[in-house]
């Protein structure tokens, strides 16, 4: 089956339960080439800190899920 992603690059950002963090923006995506594979994105917040989320609507730990909306 495809991964339906949520996020793309240049995508604006908030987490729903970390507001601290700020609002961020999509830096880099990664996708795997084998069947099942995951998909990543790196998110920059304005804290100064990257962090990476799994980009899968398929998938129950995707960033939407984990409350990355966005903005």
């Amino acid at each position: 089956m495809k991964p339906r992603l949520y996020l793309k690059l240049g995508d604006a950002v908030r987490h729903l339960h970390y507001s601290a963090w700020g609002d961020g923006e999509v830096v880099e995506e990664r996708h795997s080439s084998l069947p099942g594979g995951i998909c990543l994105v790196r998110v920059l917040f304005e804290d100064g800190i990257e962090r990476s989320f799994l980009n899968d609507l398929n998938n129950e730990c995707c960033c939407y899920y984990a409350g990355v909306r966005i903005i």
